[in-house]
């Protein structure tokens, strides 16, 4: 039996567990990097502050496409940090604020959140289902620029 845009719902099901990981993964690192930019000191004050904000405006608008995608499948995206942390596979940072300890993590996570987007792109793949293919392409192409970047600002 397929759901209102077609897709197998034992399919879409398996998609929403794993699109909720996502977004609880998503929330967690949101957080991180609000703490960073709050938080960072030192001589990579100036340059490190202001992406930390670009990084978390972009997670922003992430948390609610994988919140509508999660609806558009007809399930039900997570919404409480108590249910995001049960769910997370990234840890939360507190009381960081050295600028490259901080890009450390956000490597880190930004592994972590790949490596989630490829498994949610084969299952989604193997639904037939396009808009979350073409959803975890675009971010996995985005996040494999940002973490080259971010490991050769590292070097």
């Amino acid at each position: 039996m397929k759901n209102l845009v077609g897709i197998d719902r034992n399919k879409a099901e398996k998609l929403v567990v794993e699109l909720n990981v996502l977004l609880a993964d998503y929330e967690i690192f949101y957080q991180n990097l609000r703490g960073f930019h709050w938080n960072i000191k030192g001589k990579q004050f100036f340059e490190l502050h202001e992406k930390f904000e670009e990084f978390y405006n972009d997670a922003f608008v992430k948390i609610d496409e994988i919140a509508e995608r999660i609806l558009t499948l007809e399930g039900e995206p997570l919404h409480t940090y108590t249910d995001y942390l049960k769910t997370t596979e990234i840890e939360e940072a507190k009381s960081i604020t050295d600028g490259n300890k901080c890009v450390e993590v956000i490597v880190n996570n930004f592994s972590t959140l790949i490596t989630k987007e490829r498994l949610i792109l084969s299952i989604a793949a193997d639904a037939d289902d396009e808009g979350t293919v073409s959803l975890m392409s675009d971010y996995i192409s985005e996040t494999e620029k940002t973490l080259w970047m971010l490991n050769s600002y590292l070097k």
